[in-house]
């Protein structure tokens, strides 16, 4: 066994094996994979092998259609066979709700390229015969869908690697992984000591046992999953070609032919998470005993919607353990905190997603960054808040919902609240709705008199819209108050604090008192932020972006990290609150006096508000005028009782999330991870226009975006006014102009203040002119929209900055 390698996988399974046999596609021929038994030996050996396209993030679904694709070439590579099986999908929908999340979802695939539709319950009759398709209203249609050999596919990947130089080590078990101070790794195992300059966790169901070896808990955790394959059925057997994969969300089922029976799997709700203490070693190829007793209703269901299995017989019982994290989502890319350390685990749809992963995972170690934006399956979406006792019913949650509708408005209630404010309390005696980010609750609203005190989860507008206005219009006529916990907040110090600003940003570091805009970039000039800089004193600056992004944040923060500068996060350390409205600078100045309250726009002072000792601001998202000020979570409660007190003569209201999001749209102001994202440039975006190329330095991504500066890209940012009905945009609609589709929008709603359906999107760049006619497609109906040009709030900013 060698005894040096430039990457050492831990973990035979699809997803180690697609890894390493990416990372010599891409190049790096000097790796190695550790398993402790034989290869597919955890989850892999029992899965089902379905694999699909279907998934309601955009990139998830790019990733799971090349993994699909991935397969001929795997055969071609090794003459090994993976067992496809193209036989195509259908997921039917038995009640508006399933019928509007499809209907979502058909539009997303037609910018992406899939040939997906949305097919009538006679044409499913037709395409899957035995579904009994009584009370379907229709279903989506995917020629992607099929089923594969997981050992054939998971050898085929392995094969493909040997082939271009990978070592694979089997029956060696990992016992410890020690990292050097060069940041490279010992990897000692019951075969001696290999020294690695990276690690990969691909562990599966042992994922958790070997990230403890490195001190690092991940939020994962198995659940038993079971299915079943019946004896020979009639139907079919009769029938002259494979019947097709049929996806019953009612049914929590998944059904598809096997042999001459049919396989079925569920995802029933008396669910049962295993291994709570710890995925046992010797654990591997065993099944868990058969459970029929957490799965008969579901087999009942079953036999109505598919008549054929009620008189079929038994074969054989798969019922084994599945991983997952909070979300579903695989936890994929470089672990914070961790030099050298990568993750790829949680990916509960190996067949799916594990090509995806795998090339995912190769351009990050190789290249330095992924081609697309996968902040929805990367590691740093979870903080160091997370703990098993989070993770267990999270996870629950998710299984039990891994066939519910996904709407864009649900709250899930599991292991709520968790991370809480000092306002908690005095929020929801004035009737807070909340929401979560990052594991810490958010007001979405405020419910006041016969409004709502729960908003109900729907693709249309909720019944929070009233609500929504109601807060809308105080801002925009009075005065509003909103907490600002949920920015992401970093301290940057020291004497070579500005020129390391310098370098990571691309915009202008500001003066002494004075606050800047400006995005962050990558190598490749992709965003991967957007920032408030306010400059403290010349050796002290705060940095504010998107309160989820924290551990993404300062990853990146600590990757390019100077010895002369310190980062500190301080999400949680520095909170308060913004006003805003026409009232905000009467109630600053009864608070603090008109030296405070009369500050430029973009000026930042230390100031004492009451009794509280506070950084303020004038800046806000509202795009009104506005201030944000800064506390010290301890004296918080007495802030907001300054702030309360002075402003009831000036009409204060309180106001959450829902009407935030639509006061930005008046102004068209932009939201991570819609209109700015990685996978998104700063050109693209209009952020380009807080680029600094004036400044003499080598800031990350200089390159790029000058080359974007002299060779505008092909698309841009646009906004829309859309004749809307009852649903506005979400995201990812699908832009319409001369009868094909040149766009798609990345996030929407209704602007209270103008009562304007209001969505954003890219275009063609040549194709943008005020007024220029389109449609957009929401919820299967097409929506005439115009492109608009002057913001529909405050145009010339006379209000903002005056």
């Amino acid at each position: 066994m060698q005894t040096t390698t430039r990457v050492a996988v831990i973990g035979g399974g699809v997803v180690g094996c697609s890894v390493l046999y990416h990372l010599t596609k891409l190049g790096w021929s000097d790796v190695m994979l550790l398993e402790r038994s034989e290869l597919t030996s955890g989850s892999t050996w029992h899965a089902a092998g379905g694999f699909h396209t279907l998934n309601g993030d955009t990139n998830m679904a790019a990733l799971q259609g090349y993994t699909i694709r991935l397969y001929k070439e795997l055969e071609e590579i090794t003459g090994m066979s993976c067992g496809l099986h193209h036989v195509g999908g259908v997921t039917l929908a038995d009640n508006q709700d399933r019928f509007d999340m499809l209907l979502a979802e058909r539009a997303k695939h037609r910018f992406m390229g899939l040939e997906t539709e949305i097919v009538t319950p006679e044409e499913i009759r037709k395409i899957a015969p035995i579904t009994n398709t009584d009370g379907i209203i229709g279903a989506l249609y995917d020629p992607l869908d099929g089923h594969l050999d997981p050992s054939g596919t998971t050898h085929a990947y392995a094969k493909a690697a040997r082939m271009a130089g990978a070592a694979i080590e089997t029956h060696c078990m990992v016992t410890e992984t020690n990292q050097r101070q060069d940041g490279s790794w010992d990897v000692v195992t019951d075969k001696g000591t290999i020294h690695a300059e990276h690690v990969v966790n691909a562990g599966g169901l042992w994922a958790r046992e070997v990230a403890a070896m490195a001190g690092l808990y991940l939020p994962l955790h198995p659940m038993e999953h079971q299915y079943i394959v019946t004896d020979t059925i009639p139907e079919i057997e009769a029938r002259d070609g494979e019947h097709p994969h049929v996806m019953d969300p009612a049914g929590e089922s998944y059904l598809r032919q096997e042999g001459r029976g049919l396989c079925i799997g569920f995802y029933e709700q008396p669910c049962k998470p295993w291994a709570v203490d710890g995925t046992p070693w010797d654990f591997g190829h065993e099944l868990l005993p058969d459970n029929f007793e957490k799965i008969t209703d579901s087999i009942e269901f079953a036999y109505k919607r598919f008549p054929a299995l009620a008189t079929a017989g038994v074969k054989s019982v798969i019922h084994g353990p599945f991983t997952f994290a909070p979300d579903g989502n695989p936890l994929v890319g470089p672990v914070p905190g961790l030099r050298n350390y990568w993750s790829a685990c949680g990916v509960m749809a190996g067949f799916s997603q594990g090509g995806g992963v795998g090339l995912t995972l190769a351009q990050w170690m190789i290249e330095g960054e992924p081609e697309r934006d996968v902040f929805a399956m990367d590691v740093a979406r979870f903080g160091d808040w997370v703990s098993p006792g989070y993770t267990r019913p999270k996870v629950i949650e998710n299984y039990q919902k891994r066939f519910s509708v996904a709407y864009p408005n649900e709250e899930l209630p599991a292991a709520r609240p968790n991370r809480t404010t000092p306002m908690f309390d005095i929020f929801s005696d004035l009737g807070a709705v909340w929401g979560q980010q990052y594991g810490l609750e958010v007001v979405n609203y405020f419910a006041q008199g016969t409004e709502p005190e729960y908003e109900t989860p729907s693709f249309r507008r909720s019944d929070a819209f009233g609500a929504t206005g109601r807060e809308v219009r105080a801002v925009r006529e009075a005065v509003g108050i909103n907490e600002i916990h949920n920015f992401g907040k970093y301290l940057v110090k020291g004497p070579a604090a500005r020129g390391w600003l310098d370098r990571i940003m691309a915009g202008r570091i500001p003066g002494p008192g004075r606050v800047s805009l400006t995005p962050m970039l990558s190598p490749q000039g992709r965003l991967i932020g957007d920032f408030t800089v306010s400059c403290l004193d010349e050796t002290a600056f705060q940095l504010t972006a998107s309160y989820g992004a924290q551990a993404y944040h300062m990853r990146w923060f600590q990757k390019h990290q100077d010895d002369d500068v310190t980062i500190e996060n301080i999400s949680d350390k520095r909170n308060g609150f913004q006003i805003a409205g026409p009232n905000a600078r009467a109630v600053l100045a009864a608070c603090a006096g008109g030296e405070v309250a009369n500050m430029n726009f973009m000026d930042v002072r230390h100031s004492t508000l009451g009794m509280t000792d506070c950084i303020v601001q004038r800046i806000s998202y509202t795009g009104d005028l506005g201030y944000e000020i800064y506390c010290d979570p301890m004296a918080q409660r007495q802030l907001w009782w300054t702030l309360w007190t002075a402003g009831q003569p000036h009409g204060i209201v309180p106001f959450g999330m829902r009407a935030m999001m639509s006061l930005r749209l008046d102004k068209f102001f932009g939201s991570w991870l819609s209109e700015f994202s990685p996978d998104y440039t700063a050109a693209e975006t209009g952020l380009d226009r807080f680029i600094s190329f004036r400044k003499n330095v080598e800031f990350i991504g200089r390159s790029a975006a000058e080359a974007e500066r002299d060779m505008p890209p092909a698309r841009c940012l646009a906004a829309f006014e859309v004749d809307a009905k009852d649903a506005d945009v979400n995201a990812y609609e699908p832009i319409w102009l001369d009868g094909e589709v040149v766009g798609f929008c990345t996030s929407g709603g209704y602007s209270h203040h103008t009562g304007k359906s209001i969505a954003q999107g890219f275009l063609p760049r040549h194709r943008i002119a005020d007024g220029r006619e389109v449609e957009i497609e929401i919820l299967g109906e097409m929506r005439k929209a115009r492109v608009i040009s002057i913001p529909l709030f405050d145009a010339d900013g006379a209000r903002m900055r005056g």
